[in-house]
């Protein structure tokens, strides 16, 4: 019986399904296709993540935006540098500020 999955899965899982006495029948992506499956793997954590508010979750979704950083040539370290930035130049969310509107 096949069970279709059709989605990016991390490096170790085709090893895992082998161990479990499967098989895994799988693809190496190309740029522009690994960067969709990146970025529909993003809206998936963050779905599971926002549905279970588990911690696991938030891990994963650090995983792909390391992975996205990577295909773009950059390094996790710079996302948390340009964090960085941006909480020193508009601040955090330490606060909990909701904006309701601005007058003009």
């Amino acid at each position: 019986m096949l069970i279709p999955y059709h989605k990016l899965v991390r490096d170790k899982i085709p090893s895992i399904i082998a161990q479990n006495g499967k098989t895994a029948n799988t693809t190496v992506l190309d740029g522009k296709r690994y960067t969709a499956a990146l970025e529909k793997k993003l809206k998936e954590e963050t779905r599971e993540y926002l549905r279970s508010k588990d911690l696991m979750e938030l891990a994963d979704i650090l995983e792909v935006v390391e992975a996205l950083a990577k295909n773009q040539g950059a390094t996790f370290e710079d996302v948390l540098a340009f964090k960085q930035q941006k909480q020193t130049t508009n601040g955090a969310f330490a606060q909990r500020i909701f904006l309701r509107n601005v007058k003009k």
